[in-house]
Order: C-alpha cells, then sequence, then structure tokens
C-alpha cells in the first residue's frame, strides 16, 4: 500500500524549506530536460535520486518547478496511486554517507507491481543526478575544492558544507525516461524485472557522474607506476637493456623518465582557476561563443571513451574546447599537445589542465614508443576523455589539411588489444571571425619562416586585444563509432582482438579512411560566418573591389543557397542579411570603404586581401559542388543535367581528397541535381526543354554565377597545370619531386601574369597532394626509379574536362608555360 499523505504541516515545511535553501543556492539544469522528458502518452514520471539527500530533493523540486516538468513532491497522477512521485535507488547510513545497495525502494517496488498487474499502463522512471561544486569561480580555496563534488564518500555533515560553499552553482542533470512498461514487455518476471531496473539505473548514475566528474582521480596517483607494468613496455625495457648494453633497471629509470615528459597531471584546482581566468578572456576578447549541437556529446558522453577531433586552426582551440565542455557540467579531456609547447611556466599550466606531451617523432626510439602508447591505452581503456588534432598542426592556408595519422593509428591498435569501452570520436569545427594569429599567419602566408612558440607570445596576444575579434562559432558534429566503422571496413575485426601490438595487414589503410572520415565529419560540421562570405565574394572579383549594393546582393544569394541546400544538418549559417553582414564585417576593420558621386566601394587592401584567403579557405568546401557547376557554365551557354553530373563527377575526387566533402561517389547524382535546382530557384540558370541554360551574360545574374564559379577555379587551374606538365614531357621522365617543383615555378609566374594576390596559389603541398591522388586513382604510377608514368585518362582530365571549365586565355597561357618548361 502507498505510504500516508504528507500532511499539510510538512508540505508547508517543504515549501519553507526550499524558499531557505534558494535564499542562498542558485541552480541550472543541463541540456533541454523539457523536450526529451514532456512525455508523448500520460504515463506517470517518477523521478529517482542516487541516495537519500533532502538537499538535493528541494533542488529538484525547484528544477522541475522552474522549467515546467511535474513536481516530484506532488502524486505523479494517473492510476498510479502515490502521494509523491519521487524515489531514491539506495538508502544513505546516517552521517557515514555510505549506500546500502540492498534496500531496494518500496515506491518503485508498487510502480513496477502496478505496470505489471496492468494497474497502469505505463510509468516513466527519470534518473536525476544533482552536482555541487562545479563552479570554478566560487572554489578558489583549498576548503571550497575539499567539498567540491567529486568520487569521494558523501555524507550529512559534507553536505551542509557543499551547500555553504558551492550552493551558488548547482547543476541538474536529467536522464533519459525509462519505461517500465517496455521493461515487463520482455517478460523476465518480477524478480528479474526488479534486478534489472535497478542496474540500469546504477550503471546510468555511475556513467553520468563519469560523464560531469571525470574518472575517478584516484586512478592518477597510480598510473604512471601502472604504466612500467605494461606489456608493451615490459619488453621494450628489456630490449632497451640489450641494445644498449644497460641494467634492466637503468632502462626502467629511463622509460620513467619518459612517462614524466609525456603524461598530464590532470588537477582540478588549476581547471577551475582556468575557467576564471578564460572566462574573463573570452568576455574581453569576443563578442560571443556560439556553440551548437552540444546534444551530440551529451547523448554519447555516459559509457563510451569519447576522443575530440577538432579542427586545429589557433592555439586557442583547445583552450576553447576545454573551457566549453567544463562549463556545460562534461569532463575536460586529456589534450596531446607538442612537446614544443612545454615552456617554463606555460607547460606546467597545460600539464595540470589536462595536457600531455608528444614529440614530433617516435622515429628510432622504441623504448618511448612503447611508453607512449601505453600511456593513451590507459586513458582510453579508463575512460578518460581524450582530445587530439589529427591535422597535426594548425592550419596556416584555413583549409583542413591532409591528416597525420600516427594518434589514429595508435588509438584503433589500442582498441584491437582491448575493447572493453566503445569508443566514438566526436568531430568539432571551431570557427572564428579573427583568428587570434592573423598577424603571425599573414606573414607565413607571404613566405616567412614559420615562428617558433615561446614564452613571449603571451605578452604579443594580450597587445592584440585591442582589436575586435568579433563571434567565434564551436559546432559539435555528427559522431563517429570506431565499432560501426569497423564493421563496415574489416566485418571480421572483432575475432582478431587481444594481442598486445595487433598490427594487421589492413590497419594502415583502415586508419586512413578512418582520417578521411573524420575530416569529412569536420568540415561538415561548419560555420559559415560573415567574414567567411565576405571573403568568399570579394575574392572571387578581379580587383578586390565591388560597389555595396552588388556586395549585398553577392552575399544574399550564396547565404540563400547554402540555406537551400544545406551541405549538411550540423552547417551553421549567419543570421544577418547581405547588409547586416558587411556591416559587421566592416566594423570589425576587416573591409575598406571607399565614396565617390556614383555610391559606395567596398574593397581589400594587398594584406587584408591575402589574409582572407585564409577566412575564405575555412568555408570553401561548402561551395565547392556549386561553384564547379556555375564554372561550366562559363565556356557553354547550355547543357543537359546528364552531362553535369558527368563533369562534375570526373573532378569531384580530385576535389573531395582536397576539401574533404563527405559526399560518397553514389550520392553524386541526386546532390548534383539538387544544387542545379538551387541554382534555379536563385535565379543563376534556367531550364527548358530539358536543357540548363545560363543566364543572359549581360545581366546581374551571370555576374553573379561567375563570381561563385571563380571560387573554385584556382583549384581547378592547379589541377590542369599538373596535368599539362606531365602531358608536355615524355612519359615517364619526371620524378614526383621534379614536377612538384616545376609545378610550383608554374604557379609563381601564372600569378604574376594575371594578378593573383594567392600566395596558397602556388603551394607545394597542395600540388604534392593533388600527384598522391593521382596516384592513388592510379592515373599515375612511379617505376622503380621513381620516374612517374601516366594512363590516357589523365588527357581526359587535362583536356576535355578542363574545356568546360577554364577560359582558352588560361588554358593556353598554362600550355605555353608547360611547354618551356619541357
Amino acid at each position: 500500500m502507498p505510504s500516508t499523505k504528507p500532511s499539510l504541516f510538512s508540505r508547508v515545511r517543504f515549501g519553507l524549506m526550499r524558499r531557505l535553501l534558494y535564499l542562498w543556492a542558485r541552480s541550472e539544469s543541463i541540456g533541454d530536460p523539457l523536450t526529451r522528458i514532456a512525455p508523448a502518452s500520460p504515463a506517470p514520471i517518477l523521478y529517482v535520486l542516487p541516495g537519500r539527500s533532502f538537499s538535493d530533493l528541494l533542488v529538484l523540486d525547484r528544477e522541475c518547478a522552474r522549467i515546467g516538468l511535474p513536481r516530484p513532491v506532488m502524486p505523479p497522477g494517473g492510476t498510479l496511486e502515490e502521494d509523491v512521485a519521487y524515489f531514491h535507488l539506495t538508502s544513505e547510513l546516517v552521517w557515514s554517507g555510505r549506500a546500502d545497495p540492498r534496500k531496494r525502494s518500496p515506491r518503485l517496488l508498487r510502480a513496477l507491481t502496478a505496470v505489471e498487474l496492468q494497474v497502469t499502463p505505463d510509468v516513466k522512471v527519470v534518473p536525476v543526478s544533482v552536482f555541487w561544486g562545479q563552479s570554478p569561480d566560487v572554489e578558489s580555496s583549498p576548503l571550497k575544492l575539499l567539498f567540491a563534488h567529486n568520487w569521494g564518500v558523501g555524507g550529512k555533515l559534507r553536505k551542509l558544507f557543499a551547500i555553504l560553499l558551492h550552493g551558488r552553482k548547482i547543476r541538474v542533470s536529467f536522464g533519459q525516461p525509462l519505461s517500465l512498461r517496455e521493461l515487463t514487455d520482455e517478460n523476465l518476471g518480477h524478480s528479474r524485472n526488479l534486478r534489472k531496473v535497478n542496474r540500469l539505473l546504477r550503471v546510468h548514475f555511475r556513467q553520468q557522474r563519469g560523464a560531469v566528474v571525470g574518472p575517478d582521480l584516484s586512478h592518477r596517483r597510480t598510473l604512471l607506476k601502472g604504466l612500467m607494468h605494461g606489456p608493451q613496455v615490459r619488453a621494450a625495457i628489456a630490449r632497451e637493456a640489450t641494445e644498449q648494453n644497460i641494467t634492466e633497471e637503468r632502462a626502467r629509470q629511463r622509460a620513467a623518465r619518459y612517462a614524466n615528459e609525456i603524461a598530464s597531471d590532470f588537477t582540478y584546482t588549476i581547471i577551475r582557476f582556468l575557467e576564471v581566468i578564460l572566462s574573463w578572456f573570452w568576455n574581453k576578447l569576443y563578442d560571443g561563443v556560439k556553440v551548437n549541437n552540444l546534444d551530440n556529446v551529451q547523448d554519447i558522453a555516459r559509457g563510451n571513451e569519447i576522443i575530440y577531433v577538432p579542427c586545429h586552426r589557433s592555439h586557442i582551440d583547445y583552450l576553447l574546447l576545454s573551457y566549453l565542455l567544463f562549463r556545460n557540467s562534461l569532463t575536460p579531456p586529456h589534450i596531446a599537445a607538442g612537446i614544443n609547447l612545454n615552456m617554463p611556466v606555460v607547460g606546467s599550466i597545460l600539464r595540470r589542465g589536462g595536457a600531455f606531451f608528444m614529440r614530433r617523432s617516435f622515429r628510432g626510439n622504441q623504448l618511448y614508443t612503447a611508453v607512449f602508447n601505453e600511456y593513451l591505452h590507459t586513458l582510453f581503456s579508463r575512460g578518460f576523455p581524450v582530445e587530439y588534432f589529427i591535422e597535426g598542426g594548425r592550419s596556416r592556408t584555413g583549409r583542413l589539411l591532409d591528416p597525420k595519422t600516427g594518434m589514429l593509428a595508435i588509438t584503433l591498435r589500442s582498441y584491437l588489444r582491448s575493447s572493453r569501452r566503445p569508443i566514438v570520436f566526436m568531430p568539432v569545427y571551431i570557427g572564428y571571425e579573427r583568428v587570434l594569429e592573423g598577424r603571425t599567419y599573414l606573414g607565413e602566408l607571404r613566405g616567412k619562416e614559420k615562428k617558433k612558440e615561446s614564452f613571449f607570445d603571451m605578452f604579443r596576444v594580450l597587445s592584440a586585444l585591442k582589436l575586435r575579434f568579433g563571434e567565434v562559432a564551436v559546432n559539435f558534429g555528427t559522431p563517429v563509432a570506431l565499432n560501426d566503422f569497423l564493421d563496415e571496413q574489416q566485418p571480421e575485426w572483432r575475432s582478431q582482438l587481444g594481442e598486445p601490438e595487433f598490427k594487421p595487414d589492413w590497419l594502415p589503410e583502415a586508419t586512413r579512411q578512418l582520417a578521411r572520415t573524420l575530416g569529412g565529419a569536420i568540415n561538415a560540421a561548419a560555420d559559415a560566418n560573415p567574414v567567411n562570405l565576405v571573403a568568399l565574394a570579394m575574392l572571387s572579383t578581379r580587383r578586390m573591389a565591388l560597389d555595396e549594393a552588388t556586395l549585398a546582393r553577392i552575399l544574399d544569394t550564396f547565404t540563400g543557397l547554402l540555406n537551400d541546400v544545406p551541405y549538411s544538418e550540423d552547417t551553421t549559417l549567419p543570421g544577418l542579411s547581405g547588409a547586416g553582414q558587411i556591416g559587421h564585417v566592416e566594423s570589425m576593420g576587416m573591409i575598406g570603404r571607399q565614396s565617390d558621386a556614383l555610391g559606395e566601394i567596398l574593397f581589400l587592401d594587398d594584406s587584408q586581401a591575402v589574409l582572407m584567403t585564409w577566412y575564405r579557405n575555412n568555408i570553401l568546401h561548402l561551395v565547392a559542388l556549386p561553384a564547379l557547376i556555375a564554372s561550366l557554365f562559363l565556356n557553354n551557354a547550355r547543357m543537359n543535367r546528364e552531362q553535369i553530373v558527368r563533369l562534375v563527377s570526373a573532378l569531384y575526387p580530385y576535389l573531395q581528397g582536397e576539401l574533404f566533402l563527405h559526399w560518397r561517389e553514389e550520392q553524386l547524382p541526386e546532390i548534383i541535381n539538387r544544387y542545379v535546382d538551387g541554382l534555379i530557384g536563385r535565379g543563376l540558370l534556367r531550364e527548358e526543354n530539358g536543357q540548363i541554360h545560363r543566364p543572359d551574360t549581360a545581366s546581374v545574374e551571370f555576374v553573379l554565377l561567375t563570381l561563385l564559379a571563380r571560387s573554385i577555379i584556382q583549384m581547378l587551374e592547379r589541377f590542369y597545370m599538373a596535368a599539362a606538365l606531365l602531358l608536355n614531357n615524355p612519359n615517364g621522365s619526371l620524378t614526383a619531386e621534379q614536377l612538384e617543383g616545376l609545378c610550383t615555378v608554374m604557379a609563381q609566374r601564372l600569378s604574376i601574369l594575371h594578378g593573383l594576390n594567392a600566395p596558397e596559389f602556388f603551394d607545394k603541398t597542395l600540388f604534392r597532394q593533388f600527384i598522391q591522388r593521382l596516384q592513388a586513382f592510379e592515373v599515375l604510377s612511379s617505376d622503380a626509379q621513381g620516374r612517374l608514368h601516366y594512363q590516357p585518362e589523365l588527357e581526359d582530365i587535362a583536356e576535355n574536362t578542363a574545356k568546360r571549365v577554364l577560359s582558352a586565355e588560361i588554358r593556353l597561357s598554362i600550355r605555353q608555360v608547360a611547354r618551356s618548361a619541357g
């Protein structure tokens, strides 16, 4: 039978206690619990707290009342005859804080029985966790940190101190509702039903606590000592002793030094200190930080080993990501950092903030490799979230760099060795309206050597704070589950597990495919901000200048096209009109204005134009396909859809390789037709009698179509240069290095002849990657001497396709320079 209904006095006392608590306390909910819990059916709700805590119940009642959910202290309603709508998973022993797992909640037992006997159709059980002490700005003393929410044992006295010290920032996490009807439909029997629901709730609370607080910090104190006992490390120590003719004890000491050099010293005191500093810094630096799709992270953080793989555009990236995760009640990750950042003072702070340091190359040092691999395996297997950059270093061109597969290979080998926790990769796109290192990148784009990081860089950063940096966007993409990826790539992988140094033949190719998949997922989460779009439009003009009305129309057209045909569900766009975008970029001092009798002219000077290539390249992949389609109509008045699909499909693999486009080739016909329809809808093309026509060449629409096409033309010109050089030299006469050098020289000459102010046009790396893609597609092959031999398909790429997209002037210039080079 239900317990006795609380008296009026008890309800009044509860209300007074809640009011008294909230004279001091402040609470907020994690995520959007209303959309998750608001029942689609009239099933009554029972809230479950992990342990008996009156203060937690007060907080839960306040949050439910605030966000519009049924209150826990009121009857659940329906045919479930209970006086209140909450229960505790376990009972606390007074003062000790220890839970007694043997006791089962009578209210849960009655609810389960009511569902089994069909007295009530269903009951939704909602697990709720209340976290005290998650705000660093109120945890600045050892006393406060002592009573912060962690994995330690609780108790009434401890909770009292927690209320006093941390009541200003309380986080409430509502879990996914558990349907008792769905549970009982499995026909397990009453006893097994009861055990299962308790087990599911225990697992949820453990995982939720781990996601917010992180794994038990006591593991960290013994982690380094445990590394020395790993099978790979023991074998490497023995090998080092033999090869270096030293004792095993000395080799072990060397391994211990490597471990100390590598391992982070994750300290919540520093994390909380950094949040205070970074809160001030972000508010000083940015107009705002936009976070999108954070639910993607919160949904997978429980029960999975999560690896964050952001794009790398700035040193701010890892600070910003850790800050946002911590502010949203998620455990900050351990971050792979280059050993160059292990500088005095800075290195120590970063290490305590979760950074672990790695040398640029492990080659030739098997002992270091074994220690590093074992360290990462320990992080993965114990559930510490990890972050690393698959690009290796920061992108100086603004586009996603070709991935370095070392960390991914280590991750895959660790997982094949022991896959106790599912690994899920979380791609993250971080987009800046003004990047902090902009001045440095400008010099490097103009040919200066990359500067080595130093302690004094911090003071240079402070000097840049007088500039306006606009907003920064952090977009979480679609998660990539490693199990699903391996099932697709190598269905038999589960039968090959368990070896410490497992290196199957298929691993290198799978690693490369995983890198490409993650690169595509990062770019799919791109944010197109006003600076990106203005850069895209202005750099497509010949003189880097446009009248204000035309620029506004171009921006409206580009934004509208991206909105009509979204690149992906994770991509975000600005909410401003074209005129609003111009005003925003101008207010940041990133574009110039000149007035005359005919109106307003907006322009980029030489420095602005060079740096704007960086911002354009952030989102070039978003317009790559529509721009390629548009380029077909620069030299052709009309085409049918089949021709468009065929020509775009021929060039797509090369665009995909350079820009990490996320569509598979079998998806192309549908995607291409969607973009054709989008261009027609915007008036940039028209369809008559089964033919797609370009606009009249004297119309504004043709100008817009031309500017869209020009955003991709330089990339197509680079492709044609490499092909023309190969075709104008005897087959098998050039090595890859010679071809790369000739391409660079040709591009530099053409940039002078045609007045291009785009340093990336003659970037050696881009030519090298294109040559590698030709080899991967077997259009090129190399002999024993490393000389390149091309297949007949190259001529089709170079001539037939180029005629459709490149002007006769450009093709003639490239062929003339190619002949002189040959």
